[in-house]
């Protein structure tokens, strides 16, 4: 087991005082906060640090960052902190390197993985689906921590060689069909883990945006220009610029990244937008370029919801707004109201089953304190009596849940929770 950080040992303790009128609240708080730590984390022989999901044993590139993203705001001062992230980015830099295309990898080079999947694998790889996301998370956590602490010993010539061969894979990947080598099925399972088209995808327009397999639930993308992580590359890209200005004096790699970044922002605003007859300019889903347009939001980040927490739009940005109406309603076809909750869910788990990862992101990019006070009260309303946050649960019925052991959830809600503690809303 790690041993418990002397930052946030004294976190903890702050929250005592501060939360001592909300005890299920401050429970709750407390435990999610310490879960990575507690739960899925592992310093291996080299020094590198293994975050896995929590039921399921392989470390994702998202959910690892987002994992510890919520400890960034301690790091500054903590070196057991900074060991156990920059050991995170140093895994996760290793993992990239064996395969730029693989979203989740093994702790050993083990053969271990969920099925057997018609693509190109090696014994490192737990599942080969490509999700743009995957490679935004790294490369953003890397910047966020940077900022945070001010440290530059994770950017060294693995980071930046890293960093280019992002930015080459994503400009492969703005010509799918005509570039791309990557093809992915699986032969048994649910038909979202398999691409149409003779394992490559729907066919997609040019949009200056890149193409994306799967989203970050890991179901396959129904049109291939998924429109939340290109802002999410966007994003890290930005950062990389910044990283290559600041830190390398590398005028070279922060041209391709300002270069890749303005095409991808130009693709999300010239054929990611769409008018909606009731909510006017919205941003879609999905897009394949070619007049086609998917109007969803998913509980997963990187969500249309999670725009402003993403960096790419501030919250009051009107498109934005006009989106956040659209995905909080009916419209949004996952968009759920039952007895106990509402909220937005995901295709990958059963109909009217609310998350709360979604609920906790809602939180984080309200507006108004009726609204964080409502979603705070649904968020600990929901927890099935377990003290922990869960995958997806019954909108009617919180007891029928998904994933009780699921790392992401509880870091997401701490994070929530502890932005609202350093505002003075709690």
């Amino acid at each position: 087991m790690i041993a418990m950080p002397d930052s946030v040992v004294r976190l903890l303790a702050e929250a005592d005082v501060k939360l001592a009128d909300r005890p299920k609240l401050l429970e709750m708080f407390k435990a999610c906060f310490v879960n990575t730590l507690e739960t899925t984390t592992k310093v291996l022989e080299d020094g590198t640090t293994f975050v896995f999901t929590g039921d399921i044993p392989a470390m994702w590139l998202r959910d690892s960052s987002a994992q510890v993203r919520h400890y960034l705001p301690l790091a500054a001062n903590d070196p057991q902190l900074q060991g156990l992230i920059e050991g995170l980015l140093r895994r996760q830099l290793h993992f990239i390197g064996i395969d730029p295309y693989a979203n989740a990898f093994n702790e050993a080079a083990n053969d271990n993985r969920l099925d057997w999947d018609e693509t190109e694998l090696n014994p490192w790889i737990w599942e080969r689906k490509y999700e743009v996301d995957s490679l935004c998370y790294p490369l953003h956590l890397a910047y966020l921590y940077w900022k945070e602490t001010g440290r530059t010993a994770v950017f060294d010539d693995t980071f930046r060689e890293t960093a280019r061969q992002i930015i080459a894979l994503w400009t492969t990947e703005q010509r799918h069909f005509e570039q791309s080598p990557y093809r992915f099925a699986r032969h048994t399972g649910p038909k979202s883990d398999t691409l149409r088209n003779d394992r490559m995808g729907m066919p997609v327009n040019y949009t200056g945006m890149t193409w994306s397999g799967f989203r970050p639930s890991d179901d396959a993308c129904r049109f291939g220009y998924l429109i939340p992580s290109n802002m999410f590359a966007a994003v890290a890209l930005g950062g990389v610029a910044e990283i290559a200005a600041d830190v390398y004096r590398d005028e070279e790699l922060a041209a391709q990244a300002l270069k890749l970044k303005e095409e991808i922002e130009y693709g999300i605003e010239t054929y990611g937008v769409t008018i909606h007859p009731q909510y006017g300019r919205i941003y879609a889903y999905e897009t394949d370029g070619l007049g086609n347009y998917n109007l969803m939001d998913d509980a997963n980040v990187p969500s249309l919801l999670s725009i402003p927490y993403l960096g790419y739009k501030p919250a009051d940005d009107e498109t934005y707004r006009n989106t956040r109406r659209f995905i909080l309603s009916e419209a949004n076809p996952y968009f759920y109201r039952g007895q106990a909750a509402q909220g937005i869910g995901s295709p990958h788990t059963r109909h009217r089953y609310i998350w709360h990862i979604a609920l906790s992101m809602q939180l984080m990019t309200a507006d108004n304190d009726a609204e964080r006070a409502t979603l705070l009260e649904m968020l600990l309303s929901t927890d099935a009596g377990t003290g922990f946050m869960h995958e997806g649960f019954d909108a009617d019925d919180p007891s029928l849940f998904t994933r009780p052991w699921f790392a992401w959830s509880n870091s997401h809600f701490a994070e929530a929770v502890h932005r609202l503690m350093l505002e003075g809303r709690l």
